[in-house]
């Protein structure tokens, strides 16, 4: 199996379903913990809580493109878009802590 992949902390896949207020709206967003953890990093690092980095970032959206459809999925897509972001930014950091995917053994 692919370690990697199949070690990780349960806790990180968990999902959770938590309420908040958009646009005047009551709503919920399911997502896994690990997503929710990313989200309040990128909130905090923006020096706001994460109701008001997600209400600024669904009404961005909004005015874009007119509609919001799937904020779940935005969500889910705009933690990849900040890691990759990550990532490519602090590279030397990235060599140090690789990790193969695959056993050598499979």
């Amino acid at each position: 199996m692919c370690r990697l992949f199949a070690h990780q902390p349960q806790r990180g896949y968990e999902s959770q379903t938590r309420s908040l207020r958009i646009g005047g709206h009551c709503t919920s967003i399911r997502l896994e913990i690990a997503f929710w953890d990313t989200l309040e990093e990128i909130a905090g690092k923006e020096g706001v809580s994460l109701a008001k980095f997600l209400t600024k970032l669904h009404n961005e959206v909004l005015d874009h493109h007119g509609e919001v459809k799937n904020f779940a999925s935005l969500l889910r897509c705009s933690c990849l878009i900040y890691r990759s972001r990550e990532v490519a930014v602090m590279p030397e950091l990235n060599r140090a802590t690789t990790v193969p995917i695959m056993d050598a053994a499979e």
